[in-house]
């Protein structure tokens, strides 16, 4: 269980996801070894999932996505799912 966003943008062909991989927060809570987070790039944008397990992590890793599709577009749309 958790909340489901689509962050949509238009993905260049040749995206190269690995600076963003690098900014991103770990998605494990470390004591508790659970999941914050997960997410998936697809051809319209980022699919991402909030556990509700750690919300200053999972809005900063939120952050992170919706600021690199930013870095490819005017604008992007994040619904929540």
């Amino acid at each position: 269980m958790g909340i489901e966003y689509k962050i949509k943008f238009t993905v260049p062909d040749d995206f190269n996801p690995s600076g963003l991989f690098e900014k991103l927060p770990s998605p494990i809570a470390s004591g508790r070894m659970v999941e914050i987070y997960n997410y998936s790039i697809e051809s319209d944008g980022f699919y991402f999932i909030d556990h509700l397990v750690n919300q200053e992590v999972a809005s900063l890793a939120l952050r992170r996505f919706i600021d690199e599709a930013l870095l490819h577009g005017q604008s992007v749309e994040v619904v929540e799912l």
